[in-house]
């Protein structure tokens, strides 16, 4: 069973949004329900918190003091999961919401072909098989998740003594581990370059041995490759 929540302050959006999530369903045979809501709710919270695969659609601007961003990044201590989908009359809201809301799918401005752009987000996610893998962390001081697709490279901060997991977004998760029983907890696609790095192969555009550094998919050139570790046949 597959739950879409829907969560805008305009019947008319709500409207909309549900023809489109039914249209996209009645081409598959996933089970689904939609539940829909103007604000931030006891039920809404509920939900959240319930196990079952969610895909939220949500206005970042709400009436009655409500948040989309709110309601983004309280999805987001309970659900790594689940998609958000976030619609918008001002497009100029991008940056706060990417800034702001861990892993969202899509930022959709109301007034540019939302019904086509939604429409083929919901397809995407609905026929595609997510990876799940994750790493999970967890002390007496911090807990914390990453999908493995979201990691980029994981590297040893010599001035803070810790390692650091470097992750699609920008963000940086420190952790006391040692690199060798990181590696153990990571699969395949993770390849140690260097004595004090761990590269997602997945994300390397370019390996650089002669010169002792790679690029990532995002064009950020890291300094921390070695040929002691350079893979067979590279």
């Amino acid at each position: 069973m597959l739950t879409y929540v829907l969560v805008d302050d305009s019947e008319d959006i709500r409207k909309r949004v549900r023809s489109i999530v039914n249209d996209v369903m009645f081409k598959t045979e996933t089970e689904y329900e939609i539940y829909e809501f103007s604000e931030f709710s006891k039920e809404l919270e509920g939900i959240i918190k319930s196990k079952a695969p969610k895909i939220y659609i949500l206005d970042i601007e709400l009436k009655n003091g409500s948040s989309g961003l709110d309601i983004g990044k309280y999805v987001r201590m309970y659900d790594w999961d689940s998609e958000l989908i976030y619609l918008t009359s001002h497009d100029k809201m991008f940056e706060k919401v990417f800034r702001n809301v861990y892993k969202v799918f899509d930022f959709i401005e109301k007034f540019d072909a939302m019904d086509k752009r939604l429409k083929n987000d919901l397809k995407k996610i609905v026929s595609r098989e997510w990876d799940k893998k994750k790493f999970v962390y967890s002390n007496r001081r911090v807990n914390f998740e990453i999908y493995f697709d979201e990691i980029n490279y994981i590297y040893r901060d010599t001035i803070e003594r810790k390692v650091v997991i470097k992750t699609c977004n920008g963000n940086a998760f420190f952790i006391n581990k040692n690199m060798n029983d990181i590696l153990d907890c990571l699969d395949e696609r993770f390849r140690q370059v260097h004595r004090s790095c761990i590269v997602n192969t997945d994300k390397v555009n370019l390996y650089n041995w002669a010169k002792g550094y790679f690029i990532l998919e995002n064009n950020d050139k890291i300094n921390l490759l070695s040929k002691k570790y350079r893979f067979e046949n590279d």
